[in-house]
Parts: structure tokens; sequence; C-alpha cells
């Protein structure tokens, strides 16, 4: 059977989708990649020439590499798969700058890259309050790598799914005891007893809870174990469209790797 994605929701950083006719080693595979195997821009060298606010250096770096970058995936690479051989080309190493002197909040917007197209994802997020008198300089040095490497190589920042869930009423007295014991209220009664209508099955966190609290055994609670529904989210270094897009692309890298390996055996 034909793989098949169905949008629920899509905005620049997240999405919610049900991904069908797929099994779970895949959908986790989907997930574990949009995590860790998709890679990313993010500062990991500073240079600091003056530093008179009331951080310590090391606190300020910290700062400076948890600040997302916009990255393009096919036109930066991490230095140790970048032609260059380590000395740090165009190709998988950007410059940024910040020279600024309080009193001031300083931003992540007051980043000055040496590449247009990488900038920070989110302009306005706060990284020194420098008072009367005090100055901040320096350099960031941002290179590409996966978010196995470290967290703030990881451009999806909230991945996960769950089995489509499948509840079914049958012979039920309407009682009404399913419908107050449901945390999501999803379960009402109908014309024939108690039902989910629409897309209120989405919200189902297959707790079973309807199920134990039946004296009559008439509902049951399962999934279908080829059905996934799949929230995501991007911190902005791609859109979250370009994240999966790029998870499935590596996915699809490893297999052929894998297979041309096992070829050659």
């Amino acid at each position: 059977m034909t793989m098949e994605v169905d949008i629920l929701e899509l905005s620049e950083r997240s999405a919610k989708f049900i991904l069908s006719n797929a099994s779970a080693a895949f959908a986790n595979g989907v997930r574990r990649a949009s995590l860790s195997d998709v890679p990313t821009l993010a500062i990991d060298d500073v240079n600091i020439y003056n530093n008179t606010s009331v951080l310590f250096d090391e606190q300020l770096a910290l700062r400076l590499g948890l600040i997302p970058l916009t990255t393009d995936i096919e036109e930066f690479v991490p230095v140790e798969e970048c032609t260059c051989g380590g000395a740090e080309c165009p190709a998988c190493k950007v410059s940024l700058t910040l020279s600024a002197e309080g009193p001031r909040m300083v931003y992540s917007g007051d980043l000055v890259s040496s590449d247009e197209r990488v900038q920070a994802a989110d302009q306005n997020v706060p990284i020194i309050d420098l008072k009367e008198g005090q100055k901040v300089v320096l350099e960031a040095i941002a290179h590409m790598n996966y978010g196995h490497k470290h967290a703030k190589w990881q451009a999806g920042v909230a991945c996960g799914y769950k089995n489509m869930p499948i509840v079914t009423f049958e012979n039920c007295d309407e009682c009404g005891a399913c419908v107050n014991e449901c945390p999501k209220n999803i379960i009402h009664i109908g014309p024939n007893g108690a039902e989910i209508s629409g897309d209120d099955i989405l919200k189902c966190i297959l707790c079973k809870l309807c199920a134990s609290v039946c004296e009559i055994d008439a509902v049951t609670v399962s999934e279908d174990e080829k059905s996934f529904i799949f929230t995501m989210e991007s911190d902005g270094s791609y859109t979250v469209q370009q994240l999966i897009i790029n998870a499935g692309t590596t996915i699809k890298e490893k297999a052929s790797r894998l297979g041309e390996i096992l070829e050659s055996l």
C-alpha cells in the first residue's frame, strides 16, 4: 500500500499531520531524523574582544550558541564533510559580529552576519542587558552540524507522534458513564448511544478510562498500528515543511548508503 500524508495544520514553524500506511519503525525514523539528523547552523566558537558586562565570557557564549540561525541545507555542509578539509571555508563557516554599548538590552537581531542568508531566526531573543558604561564586542563563528552532536544544532524542537485511536461503541445502554469519565470531553450521547464525532477522535489520548468505567463492556479502545498522528515544530532554522522534507531525504540517503554497503559485502 502507498504511504499517505494528510495535513491537519500547517504554519511556518509547526505542523500536524496524519501518516498512514507506514510502520512504527519508519514513523520513529522520521521523528529521530527531524530531531537529530538534519544539520543546521549554530554558533560554535566565540572570540570576545571586550566584555565589561555582568556575564562571564562562558555564559555569554552559551547564550549565543542557543540562538537559532536560518540555514540553507543546499549551501552549507558540516565541517567534517566539507571539501576544504577542515580549513573552514564559506561553505561550512559563517561569521557574525556583535558590538553594543549600554544602557540597552542586546537582542539576537543585533548580530551582524557576514552572509545575508544566515540571520537569527528570531530577532527578539534577549542576549544581555547592558548597564551604563558596559560594552560587548565579539565575533561569533557558526558551524553546520547535527542535533545528535549537541542540542544547539537541533532544528526540530518538538517532534512526536501517537497511533491513530480506534474507539468503538457496541450495544451502548446510554448510561453516560464514559461521557463523564473522558478527560478530553470528546464522547457524547447520540441517537444510537455513545459516540465520538468528526475529528474529535484525534484528541483521544488512548487512556482507556471510558472502557474501564463501562460496566457492560460496550466500549473498545485500540489503535491503528499503521497510522500515526504527528506534531512537529521547528526552531526557525528551517520552515517546518523544509524540516520534514530534509528528514525524509536524510532517511533515504542513509538507506541508500546501507544498500551500497550490503551489496559490496
